[in-house]
């Protein structure tokens, strides 16, 4: 990342790393465009032209610059007040106010941070909103790639959802894009082979006794005929151009992976993911991609089977082979959100609520991805932000009162908490020593 003070606040988000070839997702600011440029505020403010130029690339990114400017291969360190000033315009003030705190607990210089933090309080929060830096030309856009119509496997493991599957059976009835078989991985008990025949649709139906979800996939995976991937769930809903609309993201962007957005039922997409940008997560519910990809990356890793994070943790190898992934809003499903079945009958839908109070926080494979990719400063980092948060229900969590709350209660029930965090971290340690479960696609 541009700034160290990232590290405190995003210590395990995929761009902290540098891809296998040695670069940065952050375009060099020379090599940008003017059209790009244009758009992007020249912070005077700052006390080097590295943390400028910085702050530049960083705008970038986030307001959804895809392109072909080289990147950075590595960043020169600028002052503190910089890092204070970068991290106040792009994160809530109590975010600034812990970071201030790590910094003297860990022994930094009292006077340079203070002095840093005071200096920078009135700089004021930037807001990226809505982006629009493709939308037109993506409209007109007529794909060779749609018009040569490949074929698509949809992918979809399920279990115990029934009611909500058939929903989205009917929805890729509806699609305007035909070319498609559907492979669904059924782990139900009991397995209802009749409940298939009243769709009109190319149907792979695998049982599979075995629960477990990314062995489902990865079966799906290998049985597919497609030349793409298009990665689905049993309790979403999706517009009927999901799929070709995922292909002519791929086309567009000259891309090996569409990331489609999530929003739950009732709602909005997030302003922050409305636009088309360089994908910063990867969610196995609704993507699509090359079949070649598991080739170069391989399939999931079983390490995750019945936890956790297993999605996030294969983005990741895409990520660092330097592949190229888009987010794309127009590939949007609504998350439904089922109350029963799926990972909420293995015991871990969420990866940082355990499903009592005395399981591991996190589930052990979250630690295990963030060990083996970040290391253990960065886990630990990571922990201290999520941990807090992770003591209500995640529906609270962005009220900025109860996590405030949360921290408190966290004290006040530490030595429990710290329990359940070492009980995670020692099975991550047993994770971590067998190493990954990663077949390579033949």
């Amino acid at each position: 990342m541009p700034f160290v003070f990232l590290k405190y606040l995003q210590s395990t988000h995929y761009f902290q790393r540098f891809t296998k070839a040695g670069y940065s997702i952050f375009p060099r600011i020379e090599e940008l465009p003017d059209s790009i440029l244009e758009q992007l505020e020249i912070d005077k403010q700052y006390k080097s032209q590295d943390a400028i130029d910085y702050d530049r690339s960083w705008q970038a990114i986030q307001k959804g610059y895809i392109g072909e400017a080289n990147t950075y291969q590595g960043f020169n360190t600028v002052t503190v007040e910089d890092n204070y000033r970068f991290i106040r315009k792009n994160f809530h003030s109590a975010w600034v106010f812990y970071v201030l705190i790590l910094r003297l607990l860990s022994f930094k210089n009292p006077i340079k941070e203070i002095s840093g933090w005071l200096k920078t309080r009135q700089t004021k929060r930037q807001h990226f909103g809505k982006t629009t830096l493709f939308d037109d030309d993506f409209n007109k856009f007529q794909s060779k790639l749609v018009a040569s119509n490949p074929r698509v496997s949809v992918v979809i493991p399920t279990l115990n959802r029934y009611d909500f599957l058939k929903d989205v059976l009917h929805d890729l009835e509806a699609q305007d894009y035909k070319n498609f078989e559907v492979i669904v991985v059924d782990q139900s008990e009991p397995f209802d082979k009749a409940f298939y025949q009243d769709f009109n649709l190319d149907f792979k139906i695998v049982q599979q006794e075995e629960k477990a979800l990314w062995l489902a996939r990865n079966t799906a995976v290998k049985k597919s005929e497609g030349t793409f991937i298009a990665l689905s769930e049993d309790d979403v809903r999706i517009e009927p151009d999901w799929v070709s609309t995922h292909l002519k993201c791929l086309d567009f962007f000259n891309a090996e992976v569409s990331a489609g957005v999530f929003y739950p039922e009732g709602k909005q997409i997030p302003e922050d993911r409305s636009f088309f940008s360089l994908a910063s997560q990867f969610a196995t519910g609704n993507a699509m991609l090359y079949k070649d990809v598991f080739k170069k990356v391989g399939l999931f890793d079983r390490q995750f089977e019945k936890q956790r994070m297993g999605d996030g943790e294969f983005g990741m190898r895409v990520y660092l082979n330097n592949i190229r992934s888009i987010s794309n809003p127009l590939a949007s499903c609504i998350d439904v959100k089922a109350h029963t079945g799926g990972l909420r009958e293995m015991g871990s839908w969420d990866a940082f609520r355990p499903s009592n109070f005395f399981a591991p926080r996190p589930i052990p494979s979250v630690l295990y991805f963030f060990r083996r990719y970040f290391g253990r400063k960065a886990s630990i980092l990571a922990l201290l932000r999520t941990v807090p948060i992770s003591m209500f229900p995640y529906q609270f969590k962005k009220n900025k009162p109860l996590l405030l709350l949360g921290s408190v209660i966290t004290l006040l029930l530490f030595p429990i908490v710290f329990c359940q965090v070492v009980v995670s971290w020692n099975r991550a340690s047993k994770k971590i020593k067998a190493g990954p479960l990663i077949e390579i696609l033949e």
